[in-house]
């Protein structure tokens, strides 16, 4: 085993090994998990699912008979997601893929799934500080750009698939309008604040393939009360 490795319970009945020097979670994927909305029977897709902590979540509490893939192109993340399904005992209900998203209709076909979660790379190479290994793969569009992700999530989805997305709000115009160039709807959007009154960090959303159009703009999630302590809607994220 892998000493640099660590397990992580996650305080949902759920751990997580993960590797400290690679590329770990962060807040972002577990409010990911916690927005997507599961219906009995879906498959989803999760792309670029690192050490598969949104499968890993999404498990936790699931509708009756899901079936969740996680994509990954890295090995590192890979073998690390395969290994936390593994640990859960979660094989009968999550794949590990190992494969470009950029080459996601290729791989599963089209019109393959009900649902595709994402939490991608937020910053167009060269903008940023850019960092090395995993975590640049992370954090930078190294290997997919934001169109790739919105391409490959609606050639995947069925007619009225959901994709749901955490990104940056200072890309929001251009999300929606990639959305728009390849028929999803976006219909569900929510603003992430860090505390009560500061512009937003983070955005949630959730478009639908062949949606009429119609969004609803849902209330700020804020994750910080004015103590610093995580307010009660995120500790309720952490089982708290």
């Amino acid at each position: 085993m892998n000493h640099r490795k660590r397990l992580d319970d996650l305080q949902n009945g759920r751990m997580l090994w993960q590797d400290p020097e690679g590329f770990c979670f962060g807040i972002d994927a577990v409010l990911l998990a916690h927005y997507a909305s599961l219906r009995p029977g879906d498959s989803i897709l999760d792309m670029g699912c690192g050490n598969g902590i949104i499968p890993v979540l999404l498990s936790v509490d699931a509708p009756e008979g899901i079936h969740i893939t996680g994509l990954e192109l890295q090995e590192g993340p890979a073998v690390l997601a395969e290994e936390n399904v593994a640990w859960n005992r979660l094989e009968a209900m999550i794949t590990i893929v190992r494969g470009d998203l950029k080459e996601a209709s290729a791989l599963f076909g089209r019109d393959r799934f009900d649902v595709v979660t994402c939490n991608p790379p937020y910053r167009r190479t060269g903008s940023g500080r850019l960092s090395y290994g995993e975590k640049a793969a992370a954090r930078h569009e190294l290997y997919c750009t934001l169109e790739d992700v919105i391409r490959e999530a609606s050639r995947v989805l069925k007619s009225r698939g959901r994709l749901y997305l955490v990104h940056l709000p200072e890309r929001l115009a251009e999300i929606c309008a990639l959305a728009d160039r390849y028929h999803l709807a976006v219909k569900r959007l929510k603003m992430v604040c860090s505390r009560e009154g500061e512009a937003p960090s983070l955005i949630l959303m959730e478009a639908v393939k062949g949606g009429r159009p119609g969004l609803a703009a849902e209330p700020s999630l804020i994750i910080y009360d004015r103590d610093g302590t995580y307010t009660p809607e995120v500790r309720h994220f952490y089982g708290e």
